[in-house]
């Protein structure tokens, strides 16, 4: 369930911080919560697949840690990606 090169590229474009920024914490979590989402597509299809759900609790994890991350550094930037990426209810 890779992402698409292209459709990588126009999310790091979207969050990144500066020029060649394609590792900060926004970016990774954009991207995180694009092959989430996209997990949880498939699993409305393939409901048996534990595999990938394990994969999926995995990549959810991490994600969770670095928002933990960018709300401990810098809360503005944390409150920006909830609101972009509506993580939050």
């Amino acid at each position: 369930m890779a992402l698409v090169k292209e459709k990588k590229n126009e999310i790091v474009k979207n969050y990144k911080t500066h020029e060649k920024d394609t590792g900060s914490p926004s970016v990774q979590i954009a991207l995180l919560t694009e092959r989430i989402n996209s997990l949880s597509d498939h699993f409305k299809a393939h409901k048996s697949d534990h595999h990938s759900r394990r994969g999926l609790l995995r990549m959810v994890s991490v994600r969770r840690r670095l928002l933990d991350y960018l709300k401990k550094k810098d809360r503005k930037e944390y409150q920006d990606i909830i609101k972009k990426l509506d993580l939050r209810k």
